[in-house]
């Protein structure tokens, strides 16, 4: 009996110590807080346990400072929080890093200036996680940088843009496309998860942006021909929620067609209820436009509705009425009634 006894001591004491020793304290970089930013980070710290660390950094110091203050000030606990000076103080000792710039650009200039600052030794490799919506191209650029400026496996990169706008970045209902070897998936999610509801993943790194690209460029057409046919359909005389309910059990049933749809009262909680304001910008669906047709050109892939469909969207933000909204905003540039 007492050896017995002494054996259930001696596994509690096991168990104690391997609970409390298991998991080492992890450090987090977070870079570029603008509307999708700015709520993931928010998500992301509020998830991490309070011996973890994450640090922010943006060009907008402000954001940095007020989103630590929100923080630091929420009852739920999660990590610690500093406000960096740089993209590279941020990262120098951070184990996930996560970056969510506009352009390819601001993407390239941020993983240089990582890069060549010294990096602090970790217990293990960095993980790079890029979740903004840059071409295949300089993504893949990017992480041949990584690779060179830390060999051996001592870091890694991946691309992961994300699906379901600010709404879903402020409630955590992202879903993020993400390129990776298989080793990095379930390393990758774990974070991913904490701002998000779903990973997709698409392939070896940079999968996952041209999934994206492909299905916004899909998008930025049929939301072209939904207004049209919207229009057309009320210039023949048919009440657009009529119109909407046909086509929505028909063929021709898509995302802009049954939840965005361009024309005023035919669903309630589509921008165009909202004098177009909120939802997916135009200026963003022309970005992604411009994208997924530099990254079908380097692939020598056709697209023939391409030019027409960046002139639409081109032309239609150039009109004060249009500008800044929603990009379903196309329905009131071809003179559609509400």
């Amino acid at each position: 009996m007492r050896a017995n006894t002494r054996l259930c001591k001696q596994l509690l004491a096991q168990r104690r110590t391997f609970s409390s020793t298991a998991r080492r304290l992890d450090n987090y970089a977070f870079i570029g807080l603008g509307q999708m930013g700015y709520q993931m980070a928010r998500n992301l710290q509020s998830k991490l346990p309070p011996s973890d660390t994450i640090r922010l950094y943006d060009i907008n110091r402000d954001a940095a400072e007020k989103l630590a203050q929100e923080m630091s000030a929420q009852q739920a606990g999660g990590a610690s929080v500093h406000v960096a000076d740089s993209a590279a103080d941020a990262s120098r000792e951070a184990d996930t890093v996560v970056t969510c710039l506009p352009e390819p650009q601001h993407v390239k200039a941020t993983y240089e200036s990582i890069l060549k600052d010294e990096l602090s030794p970790r217990p293990g490799p960095r993980l790079f996680i890029d979740c903004s919506t840059i071409d295949p191209t300089s993504s893949r650029e990017v992480a041949a940088a990584v690779d060179k400026a830390l060999p051996n496996g001592q870091g890694h990169f991946v691309d992961a843009p994300m699906s379901g706008g600010v709404v879903g970045a402020t409630v955590g209902t992202l879903t993020f496309m993400l390129g990776a070897p298989e080793s990095l998936v379930a390393q990758s999610e774990i974070v991913l998860q904490r701002m998000g509801k779903r990973v997709l993943h698409c392939g070896p790194q940079g999968a996952g942006l041209a999934a994206k690209l492909a299905n916004n460029y899909l998008l930025a057409i049929e939301n072209i021909a939904t207004a049209e046919a919207m229009n057309l359909g009320a210039r023949w005389g048919l009440d657009p929620k009529v119109l909407a309910s046909v086509i929505n059990v028909s063929t021709g049933k898509c995302w802009p067609s049954e939840v965005n749809n361009p024309v005023p009262g035919v669903v309630k909680t589509a921008p165009a209820n909202r004098d177009y304001q909120g939802g997916f910008g135009i200026g963003l669906m022309r970005k992604d436009l411009r994208l997924a047709i530099l990254a079908a050109k380097e692939a020598d892939a056709k697209l023939v509705l391409a030019d027409k469909a960046s002139e639409v969207y081109e032309t239609t933000e150039s009109e004060e009425r249009c500008k800044g909204r929603d990009f379903s905003v196309v329905y009131r540039w071809l003179g559609g009634k509400g």
